[in-house]
């Protein structure tokens, strides 16, 4: 295991590529799998090593950008992504094809087979049992290789991001999409968090192995300076493993105490809530009962383009909400309902009241109507001066200044006494 507080540097990144095995690449039509730009990630260096050192033995190399349900990028920004200037992109996209994932047109969607009601209550525990087909980007039916480039970090859903969740949703259908966020959901953020295995984790880990192709992955764990601190390639299994140990120690920071009040700022690349929301979910653990956690980004003014009106409809409430009015909520896209409850973070629903656990502000573009109408607080971003946060943790005020990727999590006795 890498010093999970060393670096790489270019020189050492490109030799990584350089010593890659190319016969797995030999005469072979490879899709890379890439993350869109709400991830930190060093894409220009890495995809430019990439191409150099494996392209002359491809037959083919196309990239395709696992959306999950983001919105599409342009092929500008998908080029500023991965470095390339106007007069590569000339060239570059002359040799190679770029896709966006298209999770919302069945037409581009192809059926790998269906996790049957038995099978989801044996991945779920007996919490959900029902039919899920199992669907995928039907575009790797023109590839022999489907070769995943991303990050691991801390994740809300699977415990840790990456690997196979470059397939599952990354570039998966609606259905398998839906099952497990709502898995995850029923499961909690607090407790799926920054756990490696994961029930989530194994249904993603199944619906990847009925896919056909040959997978593989290069995993890496980045600092939020986009430092690189290890580089894994194999099995999109073996890769990530390897990846989420060390992001386990890189990515989680432990506190002796919880917070009554956090400040946490959004990066530019949290350009809607439906992204933004990582603010909360990394930070949870360390709020405490009855504290503030605040959602500070002038920049965002959308709550999600996609599903921004089913979020409005639904707005932002504790896991009990839903379950307990099931009639009510079963047909709403259990992702929604599942991103709704990871904002909201834990609490209680009895005789009809909601009580969060923590309040959720928002300082962003965001109108107050339209923050009372969704369910969170409204504070004037300018009326937030970010210093007066700093270093006052003594008083239980913590500011983070780049949220949404380090997990906060209590020292085990700090967390039992709060129990």
């Amino acid at each position: 295991m890498p010093d999970p507080f060393s670096t790489l540097s270019p020189v050492r990144v490109r030799e990584w590529f350089a010593n890659l095995p190319k016969d797995d690449f030999a005469g072979q039509r490879v899709l890379l799998i890439i993350p869109d730009a709400t991830r930190t990630a060093p894409l220009p260096l890495l995809f430019d090593a990439l191409f150099k050192e494996v392209r002359p033995h491809c037959l083919d190399l196309d990239v395709l950008v696992a959306l999950g349900t983001h919105p599409p990028m342009s092929d500008a920004q998908i080029a500023k992504l991965l470095g390339i200037d106007d007069n590569e992109r000339r060239r570059l996209f002359y040799q190679l094809r770029v896709f966006n994932h298209e999770w919302d047109r069945s037409d581009r969607l192809l059926t790998l087979g269906t996790f049957t009601k038995d099978e989801t209550a044996e991945f779920s525990n007996g919490m959900l049992s029902l039919d899920v087909p199992v669907q995928i980007n039907s575009r790797i039916q023109d590839y022999d290789l489907l070769l995943v480039l991303g990050p691991v970090f801390p994740h809300e859903v699977v415990g840790f991001s990456g690997g196979n969740k470059y397939f599952f949703p990354g570039i998966g259908g609606p259905d398998i999409l839906n099952f497990f966020h709502w898995l995850g959901a029923l499961i909690t953020n607090a407790e799926i968090i920054g756990v490696k295995d994961t029930l989530v984790r194994r249904v993603v880990d199944a619906a990847a192995a009925m896919i056909p192709q040959a997978r593989r992955a290069i995993t890496f764990v980045v600092s939020s300076d986009c430092s690189l601190h290890g580089m894994f390639y194999g099995t999109p299994e073996s890769a990530w493993n390897e990846a989420a140990d060390l992001s386990n120690q890189l990515h989680i920071k432990r506190c002796d105490k919880p917070f009554q009040q956090i400040l946490s700022c959004a990066p530019p690349m949290y350009d809607e809530l439906w992204v933004a929301g990582k603010c909360m979910y990394k930070m949870e653990p360390v709020v405490a009962d009855g504290g503030e956690l605040i959602i500070y980004a002038p920049h965002m003014h959308e709550v999600s383009v996609t599903h921004g009106k089913l979020i409005e409809q639904v707005g932002y409430h504790v896991r009990d909400y839903f379950t307990k009015q099931w009639d009510r909520f079963k047909d709403i896209p259990w992702g929604v309902l599942a991103h709704s409850t990871h904002v909201r973070g834990g609490g209680t629903y009895e005789d009809g009241v909601e009580v969060p656990r923590v309040r959720v502000t928002l300082a962003s573009g965001i109108s107050p109507e339209t923050c009372e109408r969704i369910n969170l607080g409204y504070r004037d971003p300018a009326s937030i001066d970010i210093e007066s946060f700093a270093n006052r943790e003594d008083e239980g005020i913590l500011l983070v200044r780049k949220s949404g990727e380090y997990l906060y999590r209590l020292n085990e006795t700090s967390a039992e006494s709060r129990k």
